[in-house]
């Protein structure tokens, strides 16, 4: 275990009036001229400054993410202010327990030069620097999701980006695709309702979306979801006022989160856990692990577990933020997966893509290297930047006291639960009472907003159908009628209304 800080990692010792060098660290002739042969001649090959400038200038940007390109990363503190000990044996949420913390909130489809105030769901995603090594929880600031199936997610995304011909952003498959995967509904009015352009990132609550699983030290499971309730209230951005925003300053919640923590105005969230005893989950009137629905809180109360606190902004975004890699599978003991099958997906998808995004050694880069030592046979690959000491072997089994598989120490299986059979399955899940897309939404829209926000919901939604085209239009009021007939017939009539 090592106690060096997590911000600190990668930090140079100052180079205030010190000589400029290459990255070899070898001291420069010039900053700014090169040499050449005369007044007027051809520039050398053999300026090692300027070659050595160049080439790491050409190479200083790395792919973006697919998803979740733009966003705003700061570190902080998680601390346990409440005894769950008796649902998870993980020893970061044991009582009194204080974990360091690197956060990022982001806007999901747009690309990296995207304004921050689009309509778009925010991601919320944590990595807890635990003893026990690197726990992430990569959640969104909605409790639910477009999809339940990892398989539709590419074609959702891709439906979210740009049109092939045109790179323009389109509306009309946008809504072509939610009006097909009719399972969106929940998140869509989610998304169009008031919550769907948050005030600012201090102001919003995070989710982990997906179920999991607790154990805790009798080996007893609970199904659990977490949420991140924001002390400063919800807030949201009114769409005339987002999209002026999005014009005069596009990076207007990312600067307002630099800006709060450097005044000293941490922001501070309180973790609160739903949690189910794990017989339960079949006969609940949902399934608990399709991410398109929530689970009542009448059932299952949320329980306050502790307090998630910002105090420091990032000292290099690039090194800290930008190259930070937070996935699901990064558990620890006492947490596991469920049958949630997105969660699944994602399990694979993340790391895969941080492979491909920042390189094979991507969890030895400053933010992602764990506090807790790293033991194994993984070695060599471009960038590795740490090494075992020559007498480690690099294989096992082996005869020279090289690093074991501990049960004990690890988080088993990952997570188990009942199959409930062998055969291979395609199709929708178990059923439950209540297993239809639109009956939450329905709820969300009907009885959870208030006249003036299902204003602005309908208002919201007719803003965006200028370019959709038939028979998709006619889809989209439909849609919405199943959600709430009286809110689809309105936006029907507001959208014909507005053509005249």
């Amino acid at each position: 275990m090592t106690n060096e800080k997590p911000s600190e990692r990668g930090l140079r010792p100052s180079a205030h009036n010190t000589a400029t060098t290459t990255n070899a660290g070898t001291p420069i002739t010039s900053d700014d001229f090169s040499v050449q042969q005369g007044k007027q001649g051809y520039i050398g090959l053999h300026d090692v400054g300027l070659v050595d400038k160049l080439a790491h200038f050409d190479r200083e940007r790395i792919p973006e993410r697919v998803v979740h390109a733009k966003g705003a990363g700061a570190f902080g503190e998680f601390e346990v202010t409440e005894d769950v000990s008796a649902y998870t044996c993980a020893d970061f949420l044991q009582p009194g327990k204080k974990t360091p913390v690197l956060a990022r909130f982001s806007v999901v489809a747009g690309e990296k030069g995207s304004a921050d105030t689009v309509r778009d769901p925010r991601g919320f995603a944590l990595k807890f620097y635990t003893e026990e090594g690197n726990y992430d929880m990569v959640g969104n600031n909605t409790p639910i999701f477009f999809i339940r199936d990892a398989i539709k997610f590419p074609d959702f995304i891709h439906s979210q980006k740009r049109t092939p011909d045109t790179d323009l952003q389109d509306w009309n498959m946008r809504w072509d695709f939610w009006t097909l995967a009719t399972e969106s509904a929940h998140q869509v009015a989610w998304l169009f309702g008031d919550r769907g352009i948050p005030s600012t990132y201090r102001e919003m609550d995070g989710f982990s979306s997906h179920a999991f699983q607790w154990i805790n030290e009798k080996g007893e499971r609970f199904w659990v979801k977490y949420h991140f309730k924001t002390d400063l209230g919800n807030g949201y951005l009114p769409q005339d006022e987002a999209d002026r925003l999005a014009g005069v300053d596009p990076e207007y919640h990312r600067r307002d989160l630099y800006q709060a923590i450097k005044d000293g105005n941490y922001p501070t969230w309180t973790l609160k856990m739903q949690i189910m005893p794990e017989d339960e989950a079949e006969k609940y009137k949902v399934n608990p692990f399709d991410i398109t629905k929530t689970w009542s809180q009448k059932d299952y109360p949320l329980i306050p577990v502790g307090k998630l606190t910002l105090n420091e902004i990032p000292k290099n975004f690039h090194v800290q933020v930008e190259q930070a890699a937070f996935s699901p599978s990064n558990l620890v003991r006492g947490v596991g997966f469920s049958p949630d099958k997105m969660l699944l997906g994602r399990v694979f998808a993340y790391p895969d893509t941080q492979r491909h995004r920042l390189g094979g050694n991507f969890e030895q880069l400053p933010p992602n290297r764990p506090l807790a030592n790293v033991n194994n046979y993984s070695h060599q690959g471009a960038a590795a930047m740490e090494f075992s000491e020559p007498t480690v072997p690099t294989y096992v089994p082996n005869s020279y006291d090289g690093p074991r598989a501990d049960a004990e120490k690890s988080p088993g299986d990952w997570g188990r639960w009942e199959p409930h059979g062998d055969e291979p399955y395609r199709g929708d899940p178990y059923p439950h009472p209540e297993d239809d897309d639109f009956s939450q939404a329905h709820v969300l829209v009907r009885e959870v907003m208030s006249e003036e926000e299902r204003d602005r919901l309908v208002s919201n939604v007719v803003g965006t159908l200028g370019e959709v085209e038939e028979p998709i239009l006619s889809r989209v009021f439909d849609y919405w009628r199943k959600i709430d007939e009286e809110v689809g017939n309105r936006m029907e009539k507001d959208f014909k209304d507005s053509l005249k």
